[in-house]
C-alpha cells in the first residue's frame, strides 16, 4: 500500500548528525572509522566462528547470527548517512526511505528476539550442562534463529507499511540521521495518535516477551551459580553471561527509549544519540566485547593469526 501513496515522487530531507556538529569533517572521519571498525570485526567473527571447529556450538551460532544482524544493521544507515555528506546532499527518497525503515526495524526486531535465545542456550549451559547438547542441537538453534528472522521480518513488513501510507505534507525535513519511525511520523498532516498507541503496544510486546525470558534465564542462571562450590566453575558461569548482559543492557536500553516512551518526550538531539548507540556504537562494541572478554575466540584468532605468518 505505502507505494501507492502519492508521496512516492517525492524526497525527504535527512538532516543528520553532521547539521549538529560544527566540525562535520571531522565527525564524518570518526563515524566512518567506526563503520570500518564494525564492519571489519564482525567479519572477522563470522569467519572465525566459521572456520575453527572448537568455536562450532549452539553459543557461538548465536553470535555469529548476532554478527550478521549487525552488519546489516549498520550498512543500512551509515553509507547513505556518509555519501549525503560527502556528496553535500540530504535527500532520499520515499522508496530508499521505506526501505531502509523496513530492514533496520526488521534487524532491530530480530536482534530483540535473538538476545533472549542467547540468554536461554547460557540458562540450559549452566543450570542443565548435561542435556546441553539435547535441549540445544542444531535443530533447536536453526529454529530458534529462524524465529528470530520471522518475528523481525514481520515486525518490519508491518510497521514500515503503515508508516508510509500516511500523508506526509508538512516539512520534508527529517531531523534524524536515517528513516525512524518517530522522526517520521512528526512530518505527517494527519492524526497518527492512534497509531502512535498500537505501535507502543508492538513495541512493548516486542519488548515484554524477551525481557521476560531473559530475567527468567539468569534468575535460574544466579541461583545456579550460587550453589556452585567450585569459585573457579562461579568465575567461568559469569564470564560466560557477562557479556551478553553488556550487549543486552546496551540495546534494550536504547530500545526502550525511542519506541516505548511517547513522542512528546522525544526531541531530535536525544534522539540521534540514542540512535548512534544501538545502530552504529553496538555493532562496533559487539565483536570487542564477545572476542577480548572471550579466551575460546581470542584463542582461534591467535591460531588464525599463527597460521597466516607460518612460512609454507
Amino acid at each position: 500500500m505505502w507505494m501507492a501513496n502519492k508521496t512516492l515522487s517525492g524526497e525527504f530531507y535527512l538532516m543528520g548528525l553532521f547539521s549538529q556538529s560544527s566540525h562535520p569533517g571531522l565527525l564524518c572521519f570518526l563515524i566512518f572509522s567506526m563503520f570500518l571498525m564494525a564492519v571489519s570485526g564482525n567479519i572477522i567473527l563470522v569467519l572465525l566462528i566459521h572456520i575453527n571447529s572448537s568455536l562450532h556450538t549452539p553459543m557461538y551460532f548465536f553470535i555469529n547470527q548476532l554478527s550478521l544482524k549487525d552488519l546489516i544493521y549498520i550498512t543500512v544507515t551509515v553509507p547513505k548517512m556518509l555519501v549525503n555528506q560527502l556528496t553535500n546532499m540530504k535527500t532520499i527518497s520515499v522508496l530508499g526511505c521505506g526501505t531502509q525503515m523496513y530492514f533496520y526495524l526488521m534487524i532491530g526486531g530480530a536482534e530483540y528476539c535473538l538476545l533472549a535465545a542467547m540468554s536461554y542456550d547460557r540458562y540450559v549451559a549452566i543450570c542443565h550442562p548435561l542435556r546441553y547438547s539435547v535441549l540445544m542441537n542444531h535443530k533447536v538453534c536453526l529454529l530458534l534463529a529462524s524465529g528470530c528472522w520471522f518475528v523481525g521480518s514481520f515486525d518490519g513488513f508491518m510497521l514500515t507499511s503503515i508508516t508510509m501510507t500516511f500523508p506526509f505534507c508538512r516539512s520534508r525535513e527529517i531531523r534524524h540521521f536515517f528513516c525512524e519511525v518517530p522522526a517520521l511520523l512528526k512530518l505527517s498532516c494527519s492524526d497518527t495518535s492512534l497509531y502512535e498507541i498500537f505501535m507502543y503496544l508492538c513495541c512493548v510486546l516486542m519488548l515484554l516477551i524477551p525481557v521476560t525470558i531473559i530475567l527468567g534465564s539468569y534468575y535460574y542462571i544466579i541461583l545456579t551459580i550460587h550453589r556452585m562450590n567450585s569459585v573457579e566453575g562461579q568465575k567461568k558461569a559469569f564470564a560466560t553471561c557477562s557479556s551478553h548482559i553488556t550487549v543486552v543492557s546496551l540495546f534494550y536500553g536504547a530500545g526502550i527509549y525511542s519506541y516505548m516512551l511517547p513522542i512528546s518526550y522525544h526531541t531530535p538531539g536525544k534522539d540521534m544519540i540514542v540512535s548512534f548507540v544501538y545502530t552504529i556504537l553496538t555493532p562496533v562494541l559487539n565483536p570487542v566485547i564477545y572476542s577480548l572478554r572471550n579466551k575460546d575466540v581470542t584463542r582461534a584468532l591467535n591460531k588464525m593469526l599463527r597460521a597466516e605468518k607460518a612460512p609454507c
